[in-house]
């Protein structure tokens, strides 16, 4: 399924080892000795490819799959083609996920110093770090080692990054302390000025962000998002959060464990996330709002009050789910009899 110009494919393993691997049961033709070569979608694998049903919707492309081995739920297995061999799990896609893995390990970097690379005197680099073309790493920042700091990043002055980082090209990290194992993405900014002003009726006073940004282990920070340092208390993302491209965290923000934010998110400044939050994309929350664990923010919805644990809200203004589905149900009704339906 993967270019081969892009990436490198292990392998093979036979179907007992990936099971093992991800934690699945083997039921339909039961081939347990048999060799997988590859990962592909349903449409497109062959007998020597692991696929993997997760949605309903696409049923039909499983009854007719060729694939050798597929991963599905037990509550769909009866749909499967004689000829592949099922790896049963409740989580289909998170087990096809360590599969592709496995397929596809994300390769060590390769040590080295590009001839290019300005490193200040005063900076440490842990064994085994690849700096590459053009990166810049200020005085007494630390690097911690196998990391890999791509063409043209910027690791300011005191930053500290852990073991197994990665930074995008193009990146530039200041008044930050991020743990290891982290994956920055291209164009990050991490750690400039909050956007803190005191009014005033000349104009407003700027006001010294005195903070760092604290990231947490296994963190993932998508192309082109910016995370503000704090004004005096710091901006923290948790260990485990998941941010994609194009998001916008503010000042003093405190982001849990395990959260996911899509793409074009906005969080104003001191707003309190708890753990296993999601927001989905373009969703913005407003200052100073607690959002407690495990809520979850629909696409595009504006938040202008706390939202309360394991609760969901929709809209402009955010509201819960229930009234929200009750408000365009109405709506909808009010529609269809003005149309005289």
């Amino acid at each position: 399924m993967a270019d081969r110009r892009f990436f490198d494919r292990a392998g093979p393993f036979s179907i007992a080892e990936i099971a093992g691997r991800i934690g699945a049961e083997i039921a339909g033709a039961g081939a347990a000795d048999r060799a997988i070569l590859d990962v592909a979608p349903l449409e497109s694998a062959g007998p020597d490819d692991l696929a993997f049903l997760d949605n309903r919707r696409y049923v039909d492309a499983f009854r007719k799959t060729r694939a050798g081995a597929v991963i599905v739920n037990p509550k769909l297995a009866a749909n499967a083609p004689a000829s592949a061999t099922l790896l049963l799990t409740p989580q289909p896609y998170r087990a096809y996920a360590l599969a592709a893995q496995s397929f596809y390990p994300e390769p060590a970097p390769e040590p080295g110093i590009a001839a290019s690379a300005v490193i200040d005197p005063s900076a440490h680099l842990g064994a085994g770090c690849r700096i590459e073309a053009n990166a810049v790493i200020g005085a007494r920042a630390q690097i911690g080692a196998r990391s890999l700091i791509g063409a043209n990043a910027v690791i300011g002055h005191g930053a500290v990054l852990g073991d197994d980082v990665r930074v995008g090209a193009n990146a530039s990290l200041s008044h930050c302390i991020i743990g290891s194992r982290v994956r920055i993405y291209p164009g990050v900014r991490i750690g400039q000025d909050g956007f803190g002003f005191a009014p005033d009726p000349a104009a407003p006073v700027k006001v010294p962000q005195l903070g760092l940004v604290r990231i947490g282990d296994d963190v993932e920070i998508g192309a082109n998002t910016a995370i503000d340092r704090g004004a005096g208390p710091d901006t923290v993302i948790g260990s485990g959060t998941m941010i994609d491209n194009l998001v916008q965290i503010g000042h003093n923000v405190q982001i849990g464990r395990g959260c996911v934010i899509v793409a074009q998110v906005g969080i104003s400044g001191s707003t309190r996330l708890g753990d296993y939050v999601m927001i989905g994309g373009q969703g913005g929350l407003t200052g100073h709002l607690t959002i407690g664990d495990g809520a979850r923010i629909g696409a595009q919805a504006g938040v202008l009050r706390d939202v309360k644990p394991g609760e969901t809200v929709l809209g402009s203004p955010a509201i819960p789910i229930a009234e929200f589905h009750y408000i365009t149900t109405f709506i909808r009704r009010l529609a269809a009899k003005k149309r005289g339906e």
